[in-house]
This record gives C-alpha cells, structure tokens and sequence, in this order.
C-alpha cells in the first residue's frame, strides 16, 4: 500500500506459521502520529507510526518494544525504551512499529524479518 491512512489494520509476521494476526492501529496524520502512545496505559497490539524514522517515549506510562521497518516493511532494529527515552533516527526507517514491551519477541519480530500490514477488511 502506497499511501496509509489512520484507522485499523493487521499485522502478519513472515515466517511465522499460522500465528494470529496482530491488530494495528495506524497512525498516518501528523496529529496521530505525534499523539502516538502518549497518555495511555497501554495498547492493544501495535500502532505504526507513518512515516516515521525516530520515535521518543518522553510523557509514556510504559516501557515498549519499537521495530524499525524499511520500504518494504523488512525490520532493521528492535529496541525496547523505557519511558522518557529518546530513540536514536534510523536513516533507512519509513514505517515504526510500537507495542507493549515483550510483546515484539512473542510474535517473531526481530532484524531481518519481513511484516505485512493489512488494512482491516482485506485479505
């Protein structure tokens, strides 16, 4: 998908297997993307920020796990940040996924491997 809106989609893991689609909520506006996690007590799956290539966890309740995604959505880092951090830009970043810290592992998220995101309602 070229161009993202805000609203809900899914995540799918490559290599994964049959493992449950993780729900996204996407964050594409620049009033989305900089009100991110902000002010929540956590968050159901992940949101990605977009266009993104940095991220901070400044005013967060709560550590989270952050992948960094290419073009084309291949993760080029995972960290996890406490709350009142300021995360490093990753020049190559076009797309930033943030969930509950942890929670990234579970599902198979780590550098090298590919993610899809579709937007709810298809495939």
């Amino acid at each position: 998908m070229g161009r993202w809106r805000d609203g809900r989609a899914r995540l799918h893991v490559e290599g994964a297997g049959a493992a449950e689609r993780v729900p996204v909520e996407v964050a594409a506006s620049y009033r989305a993307r900089t009100r991110g996690l902000l002010g929540r007590d956590g968050v159901e799956g992940v949101l990605m920020l977009t266009p993104a290539g940095s991220v901070h966890t400044f005013r967060m309740r709560f550590p989270i796990d952050v992948a960094y995604l290419d073009r084309h959505f291949e993760v080029i880092a995972v960290r996890t940040m406490r709350p009142g951090r300021l995360g490093l830009p990753r020049v190559r970043s076009r797309h930033v996924l943030e969930s509950a810290a942890g929670a990234m592992d579970g599902w198979g998220i780590r550098p090298g491997v590919r993610v899809q995101v579709e937007p709810a309602g298809e495939g």
